[in-house]
């Protein structure tokens, strides 16, 4: 009974002091950065010609440009522009990145719009439509 209570003494212990440890000064003083989860969506990938954005900048055909679903871009109110996305092509593996500039009225929530010179990094132009998987980058993140 005694090596019981001890025991219990001990282990109640060492939890008072785990908790009474102070925090380390450089833990103290450090910047906290948030990361968002990453969410991998699935859906149909098509090209256009690109030109001025619906995030306000003009693009030409040769620049790695994305369109969001418009139901995505409004429900962030744009927050998404100039946000990197990586693209998979899940019939060949082909991976590309491309820049958040633009929304799409067509597009379902999980597809995405692409320059033509994006859309050729995945297939050829005259396939037309991919089905793709895609997240979000880090922001601030760039290939």
């Amino acid at each position: 009974m005694f090596r019981i209570s001890l025991l219990l003494f001990a282990l109640f212990a060492s939890v008072v002091v785990t908790i009474a440890v102070p925090v380390p000064e450089s833990f103290a003083n450090s910047t906290v950065v948030s990361l968002e989860k990453r969410i991998t969506h699935v859906g149909r990938g098509t090209w256009f010609h690109v030109g001025l954005g619906n995030c306000g900048y003009i693009n030409k055909d040769s620049d790695p440009i994305v369109a969001i679903a418009k139901s995505r871009y409004d429900a962030n109110g744009g927050a998404n522009c100039n946000q990197w996305v990586e693209i998979v092509n899940t019939k060949n593996g082909r991976k590309a990145y491309g820049k958040t500039r633009d929304s799409c009225q067509s597009c379902g929530d999980s597809d995405l719009d692409m320059s033509p010179s994006l859309f050729q990094k995945l297939d050829s132009l005259s396939v037309g439509e991919l089905t793709i998987s895609w997240h979000f980058m880090a922001k601030g993140w760039s290939p």
